[in-house]
C-alpha cells in the first residue's frame, strides 16, 4: 500500500507541508500566536516551558522543540525566543541543525527591538517560507516511510475489547507493510510489563521495558505519590474501569501481536521501517502524543471510549472509539467507529483492512475530525517543578 508525501531534502517523508513558527519559550509563545495567526500555512503551539528548568527537565523540552522541527510534516521553521531564557537560541538552532538541513529562520525579540518588530520579521521569513513549500510537489511512497503513533485517552472498556485491539491489528498490518508503530504510555503498562517484556526481540529490550516501568514508579514515589492515586481518571471509572492494571491489559492491545523491536525514551528520534517498537513517555495524553510526533511520526491513531477532541499541531491525529454510544454523540470528534467488532458485525481483519486504507488516505491529505476543527493542544513531559 502506498500515500502520496512531501520528500524533504534529509531524506524523511512528510504527509503534510506546514511551517513551524516555534516559540524558544513560554515568553516568545503569544509572539508565534499572533505570528501563524498572520500566515496561513504555518503552525505553532503554547510552549510552557523553555526557563527555569533544570537540566534534565529542559532537556525534554529541547529534544522536544527540535524534534517538531525535525518531524517530515514541517517543511521549515522560524523560531522566536525572547532572549534571556533558559533554552537560549543557539542551543535551539543547534539541536535542529543536529536532526535536520531543512529551513531555518531565527528571530530573538529583544534583539529585533519588541514584539511589533520581531512579529513583522518573523512573518516575512514565515511567508517566504510557505511560498516556497507551495512548490513541493507530492510523490507516490510506501507505508514503510510511515511512523504512526498510537494512543488511547478517555479510556472505558470498550477500548480494550475493541478500539485498542483494532489498533493492534492496524500495528500489525503496519509491520508487516515495512512500517514503524509506536506503542506509547509507560504508566499504562504497569500491572501488564511482564506480558510486554515476554515480546522482546531482545533481552536488551526485555530488561528495558521493565526499566522504564519501574524507573516511573520511583519517581512518583520519590515525591511521596502513588501512580494508582490518579490513574485511572475519575472518567475511566464512571466508564466501567476499576483498576490501573485493568486500564493496562487493555493499553497494550495497541502493540498487537509482534516483536517489540525497541524502546526508546521520551521525544527521541524513531528509526522508519523500524517495525514494533516502544517510547517511554507519560499517560497523558497531549504530552504523550507530543514524544511521540518529536520523535518523528507523521501520523497518530488514537482511541477513547468515553470521547476526545484532542488534536496536535504537527501531525494528524485518527481517533477511534469501541463505544457506539460515544460515537454518536461525538461523531463531530470521532473518525471510526470500532463498535462492530463488538457485536459480532464486522471482524478485526475487516475493521484493520478499512483502518489501514483510511491511514494511507490521511497520509495522503484527508483531513482528520481534529484537523478540521482545528485541534492543535499539547504539552511537554516534565522531570520536576520548576525553578
Amino acid at each position: 500500500m502506498n500515500f502520496y508525501g512531501y520528500k524533504r531534502p534529509d531524506g524523511r517523508i512528510g504527509v503534510r507541508n506546514k511551517v513551524l513558527i516555534l516559540p524558544a519559550s513560554v515568553c516568545a509563545s503569544d509572539t508565534t500566536r499572533i505570528v501563524s495567526q498572520q500566515v496561513v500555512g504555518s503552525v505553532t503551539f503554547n510552549n510552557q516551558n523553555g526557563c527555569s528548568q533544570v537540566a534534565p527537565d529542559q532537556q525534554l523540552t529541547m529534544d522536544v522543540m527540535a524534534g517538531y522541527a525535525a518531524n517530515p510534516n514541517i517543511f521549515g521553521t522560524v523560531v522566536v525566543s525572547l532572549g534571556c531564557e533558559n533554552c537560549q537560541m543557539d542551543l535551539v538552532v543547534n539541536a535542529i541543525r543536529a536532526l535536520t538541513n531543512k529551513p531555518l529562520k531565527q528571530v530573538i525579540i529583544q534583539e529585533a527591538g519588541g514584539t511589533l518588530k520581531a512579529i513583522d520579521q518573523a512573518v516575512r521569513y514565515a511567508k517566504e517560507m510557505v511560498t516556497e513549500a507551495s512548490i513541493v510537489q507530492k510523490k507516490l511512497f510506501p507505508l514503510s516511510e510511515l511512523i504512526i503513533g498510537t494512543e488511547c485517552g478517555g479510556s472505558d472498556p470498550t477500548s480494550g475489547l475493541a478500539a485498542n485491539p483494532l489498533i493492534g491489528q492496524l500495528s500489525d498490518l503496519m509491520v508487516s507493510e515495512g512500517g514503524t508503530s509506536i506503542l506509547s504510555e509507560t504508566t499504562e503498562f504497569i500491572g501488564a510489563e511482564h506480558i510486554l517484556a515476554r515480546r522482546a526481540a531482545t533481552k536488551e529490550v526485555h530488561d528495558r521495558i521493565y526499566e522504564i516501568v519501574h524507573r516511573y514508579e520511583k519517581a512518583l514515589s520519590l515525591v511521596g505519590e502513588e501512580v494508582r492515586e490518579g490513574n485511572p481518571s475519575p472518567g475511566n471509572k464512571a466508564g466501567g474501569l476499576t483498576t490501573l492494571e485493568e486500564k493496562s491489559l487493555g493499553c497494550i492491545h495497541k502493540g498487537g501481536h509482534t516483536p517489540v523491536n525497541a524502546v526508546y525514551d521520551y521525544a527521541q528520534q524513531v528509526g522508519t521501517k523500524a517495525g514494533l517498537v516502544i517510547m517511554d513517555t507519560p499517560g497523558n495524553d497531549p504530552s504523550s502524543v507530543a514524544g511521540m510526533v518529536a520523535g518523528g511520526a507523521q501520523v497518530v491513531v488514537f482511541s477513547t471510549g468515553r470521547g476526545t477532541p484532542t488534536g496536535n499541531p504537527i501531525a494528524p491525529v485518527i481517533k477511534i472509539t469501541g463505544n457506539k454510544l460515544t460515537y454518536s454523540s461525538m461523531i463531530d470528534n470521532i473518525d471510526v467507529d470500532a463498535s462492530p467488532l463488538i457485536y459480532g458485525d464486522k471482524t478485526v481483519e475487516e475493521l484493520g483492512d478499512r483502518l489501514i486504507t483510511l491511514v494511507s488516505q490521511v497520509a495522503s491529505g484527508k483531513q482528520t475530525k481534529a484537523e478540521s476543527l482545528g485541534y492543535t493542544e499539547m504539552a511537554i513531559a516534565r522531570v520536576c517543578n520548576y525553578v
